[in-house]
């Protein structure tokens, strides 16, 4: 029997990739995204099932999973992906983007652990990928509520994971370096504003300033890393970040 997975923000960079990675491998996928057009016409091409979330929103976070388990009768996987950016010195900082940034990257990811948990540990089996960041780990200025939201992340990684040990349910992170996705390629632009450079001096002066291996990392990395935590290979590994950063953190 096929198992489930629900990918958060499916439709598109990062998110995408892990759904079509799944999708490929035998896995029934849910993709949940804001965007209708875009994550219905994924989940089509994928054979699986759309869900319009809002996942600022915690309604919609319980929302997301009923209709999972109304659909495809259980959830086996959790793919905390989606998330979005916004640079700009704390002075400055929005009130209403921090309250926005952290609803949708730390407490959805909680809600949605908190809601798929009773099927997850009623099987005894159980898998949930928070795809967190380097930013995770290390901080950059003008990120403030993306550093404090992945912070955040790796934390409820760690007491999710060690809630579930005695569940078969394994809780795990992704922390990757910058990856070419669309929300990285605003960045680059955001960068350009608030640095007063060119979007060629953000990359190499910025981007991949910390990195030793100069360049991005693709999409399709990510989701093979996903496949390797949903796999037997790793029903031992929980509590971690697997770290795919180009040697970011090695400095």
């Amino acid at each position: 029997m096929k198992k489930v997975a629900i990918v958060t923000g499916g439709a598109s960079g990062i998110g995408l990739s892990v759904a079509k990675a799944l999708s490929k491998n035998n896995y029934n996928v849910v993709i949940s995204d804001i965007n209708e057009e875009t994550g219905a016409k994924v989940a089509s091409d994928l054979g699986g099932f759309f869900v319009k979330t809002d996942l600022s929103k915690a309604n919609d976070c319980k929302m997301l999973i009923e209709a999972s388990v109304a659909h495809y009768g259980t959830v086996d996987i959790l793919v905390n992906n989606a998330g979005i950016q916004h640079v700009c010195p704390i002075a400055d900082f929005p009130e209403e983007k921090w309250n926005f940034i952290i609803s949708l990257m730390l407490t959805a990811p909680f809600l949605l652990t908190k809601y798929v948990w009773p099927y997850m540990k009623e099987k005894g089996w159980g898998r949930i990928i928070n795809i967190s960041s380097v930013h995770g780990l290390r901080a950059s200025e003008f990120k403030s509520a993306y550093v404090s939201a992945k912070h955040g992340l790796m934390g409820l990684t760690k007491v999710a994971a060690l809630e579930g040990a005695n569940c078969g349910i394994t809780v795990n992170a992704i922390s990757p370096g910058y990856v070419r996705t669309p929300l990285v390629d605003n960045q680059i632009d955001d960068q350009a504003k608030t640095h007063g450079i060119s979007r060629e001096e953000v990359l190499e002066k910025v981007i991949l300033k910390k990195q030793a291996i100069k360049r991005m990392i693709e999409p399709d990395e990510l989701g093979e890393a996903v496949l390797y935590l949903c796999s037997d290979a790793a029903r031992c590994m929980t509590g971690n970040s697997l770290t795919i950063d180009c040697g970011w953190t090695a400095q």
